[in-house]
């Protein structure tokens, strides 16, 4: 039994929903099926991730949580669902854990980098980048998509924009994975890349976190010295109010654009390769109609919910789906679930490189302040790699079973076994 209905709009359930556990494999759609077709929200009970939450699985409660920041907040509590000391909370806060008016003046700083025109500047960059690396998978016969293909496009890019060399990709992609650990029943090395702080201090509670401050302290010294055209220079310099951005706070937006630039892309990309083995007849479709490549791109990051949710907190009492929340409640936006609403998506298990409102799935966000700043950006990546597999007549089949992280943070692929099959 998954779940009993306790009280109208209300479901209690009977199992940990947020253990990593749910997730080695994916989404667990079996679980989240029922409680979106149930009336209201679904409540789960105190656990190892502290007090009890709501689940938001439906399309539309998504979406007003998103797009109401006043009733539901970032910054009052934490964006994920464990929670956090109040002592620690403003040490680990970035861009996504603020509301506003802070909120508000950061993302000025950096979104007209991440504009759908100013993104067009990247397109060269991003072909040559999806054309050098299908080509090692192709030259290879294969291998592990993700190591090939999938980790070192949106990392090259986003390290790219913000100036990080080349022979430092690597170590973000190594940095990135250890942050994704944090969300994983995985144990920790606490002094990893010199960290002497305590983790409930670092974001992730991951000494990656340290390793990644560290870094943007080191690059922030270096382009004030020898300013150059990239983000990191920006940031160094860039006025808030009139006053420069503290090192801590440049640490902390240059972590950000790091992990966010990349995991969610690379993650989207490896359920692109998976889905492209699965079925082969969409990409047929593709192929006979390119104007179906960018609902296609939207159709692979609905099906991949590449980060699986988002936590906010109720500012005061009010009703959500016909649940009563109160006043410092959590709240859980489960992106996973609500990409599969049948209210919205029709079969929506079904891959669909044609369906009409691709647009409308909440991968990126379900609107409001913090939609994904990189939405743009990631769009145009896999609408690159998808074209580059489409040019190549590229057929790939599974070569072995995948190896998913075990995070209820991050639909993550660690490792995906491919042959090639066909290329022209």
């Amino acid at each position: 039994m998954l779940a009993r209905v306790i009280l109208s709009g209300m479901l209690d359930l009977d199992f940990d929903l947020a253990d990593p556990a749910n997730f080695a494999a994916g989404i667990p759609h079996h679980l989240f099926a029922p409680i979106r077709e149930a009336d209201g929200l679904a409540w789960s009970k105190d656990s190892a991730y502290g007090r009890g939450f709501w689940s938001v699985t439906r399309h539309a409660d998504l979406v007003e949580v998103s797009r109401d920041a006043a009733m539901f907040s970032s910054e009052l509590g934490h964006i994920q669902i464990y929670d956090i000391d109040d002592d620690v909370r403003d040490a680990r806060a970035s861009m996504i854990d603020l509301d506003p008016p802070v909120h508000t003046r950061l993302r000025r700083l950096v979104s007209s980098a991440f504009t759908p025109k100013h993104v067009q500047d990247y397109a060269a960059v991003i072909d040559e980048r999806v054309c050098r690396c299908v080509d090692a998978f192709v030259a290879n016969g294969g291998g592990d998509w993700a190591q090939l293909v999938s980790n070192p496009i949106p990392i090259g890019v986003i390290c790219d924009i913000m100036g990080v060399p080349d022979a430092d990709h690597d170590f973000m992609i190594e940095l990135t994975d250890h942050l994704v650990e944090g969300t994983s029943a995985a144990e920790l090395d606490p002094s990893a890349y010199g960290n002497t702080r305590p983790l409930r201090e670092l974001p992730f509670n991951s000494p990656a976190a340290f390793g990644l401050d560290d870094y943007a302290r080191r690059a922030r010294r270096t382009v004030i010295d020898a300013p150059r055209n990239d983000l990191i220079s920006k940031l160094a310099v860039v006025e808030v109010d009139g006053e420069q951005l503290s090192v801590t706070d440049f640490a902390r937006f240059f972590q950000l654009m790091i992990f966010a630039g990349n995991e969610t892309t690379r993650s989207a990309m490896s359920h692109l390769a998976m889905l492209l083995a699965a079925f082969p007849a969409e990409f047929e479709r593709i192929g006979l109609d390119r104007t179906l490549v960018d609902s296609a791109a939207d159709e692979i990051v609905r099906i991949a919910s590449p980060i699986l949710y988002f936590r906010r907190t109720a500012t005061r009492d009010t009703v959500l789906g016909g649940t009563p929340i109160a006043a410092g409640d959590k709240v859980v936006m489960w992106y996973c679930a609500a990409n599969f609403d049948d209210t919205v998506f029709d079969d929506p298990l079904r891959f669909d490189v044609a369906r009409t409102n691709a647009r409308a799935e909440v991968g990126f966000g379900g609107g409001g302040i913090h939609f994904c700043l990189g939405a743009p950006l990631a769009r145009m990546e896999l609408a690159a790699v998808i074209r580059e597999v489409l040019d190549r007549g590229l057929r790939v089949e599974l070569a072995g079973d995948p190896v998913h992280v075990e995070s209820n943070f991050v639909n993550g692929v660690e490792y995906l076994p491919l042959r090639v099959v066909a290329c022209n």
